[in-house]
């Protein structure tokens, strides 16, 4: 008898721990992959970098007493000192100033890139998938053509004619950056109309403008953010060896590749010139990587509810 009362009360402690979990307030898409991305350390980092880098940029140069362009003869080539956090240049500049000021560049450069990318490559490709049909076909042989060209001399070329500049970069990114996402929206896009959610849809008669906003972008926006932050360190990457190469920023403007390109002259006698721009933009690209591969294991309808 009182093992039977005892198995009982495991049975009712089971029954009641189930009603507590089925209790528990439902959470949205977002909310649940924002608490799946916190439990991800590593992808926390990387924000948490991220967010430190824009808000140094941002108000580094305002609350510094240094201009980015201030020479000062008699500190040339200064170790990183109280004065100088991160040393001077060849011609006496400060360089904390001018790393940030340089990251305004570099991180502008890479997210509107990036960002115009996206929205490109998402409607040529969303157009395409939903569609089909001959111009489907056009499209996409023209981006196969364009895919087995290295994007980089596409890039170099267009330099070349345009000029230097920020806008002359941005256009250059994007002139072929676009295509990776436009093959991939098209994918998802392709096998989502052939869901039963979106043929159930099409039977009652809604419209396509209507299928597309409420079923198709709300599956593939989760993907097009993490598609964003993993093509941000690529554009960064492309604009600091551009820079790097005299084909990006013009001085005096400066940018990441700049500061990198004026310090690798110094690099024997004064390594902290090139040492610092380089662990800057090698950590913002760890880091970017680090927050993309969370957010696509965040927003991974596959791994919900496996936690």
């Amino acid at each position: 008898m009182m093992d039977l009362n005892k198995d009982m009360f495991v049975i009712k402690g089971k029954n009641v721990e189930q009603m507590e979990t089925i209790s528990r307030p439902s959470l949205s898409f977002w909310q649940d992959a924002w608490r799946r991305f916190r439990k991800n350390r590593a992808a926390f980092i990387g924000l948490c970098i991220i967010l430190v880098y824009v808000l140094l940029a941002i108000f580094a140069p305002m609350l510094s007493k240094y201009g980015f362009s201030t020479m000062d003869a008699a500190n040339q080539h200064a170790a990183p000192s109280a004065a100088h956090w991160f040393g001077t240049d060849a011609t006496g500049r400060d360089q904390w100033v001018r790393t940030w000021m340089g990251a305004r560049v570099s991180l502008s450069i890479g997210l509107f890139a990036a960002t115009i990318n996206m929205c490109v490559g998402a409607v040529i490709g969303g157009f395409c998938g939903f569609y089909g049909g001959k111009l489907d076909m056009i499209v996409m042989r023209i981006v196969d053509i364009l895919y087995g060209i290295p994007s980089l001399i596409i890039t170099i070329l267009v330099m070349m004619v345009l000029g230097k500049g920020v806008a002359p970069l941005i256009v250059a990114l994007c002139v072929v950056g676009w295509i990776g996402t436009c093959r991939f929206v098209r994918g998802e896009v392709y096998r989502l109309k052939e869901q039963d959610f979106v043929m159930a849809a099409k039977v009652l008669g809604v419209s396509d403008t209507a299928i597309i906003i409420k079923h198709i972008i709300p599956n593939i926006v989760g993907m097009l953010v993490t598609n964003l932050c993993l093509a941000i360190p690529g554009a960064i990457f492309q604009e600091a060896f551009l820079s790097y190469i005299g084909l990006g920023i013009a001085p005096p403007r400066c940018s990441w590749g700049i500061l990198a390109k004026e310090g690798i002259a110094y690099l024997r006698v004064h390594p902290h010139e090139v040492a610092i721009p380089a662990l800057i933009i090698c950590t913002t690209m760890l880091a970017l990587n680090l927050l993309g591969d969370g957010l696509r294991d965040a927003v991974d309808p596959k791994l919900r509810g496996t936690e």
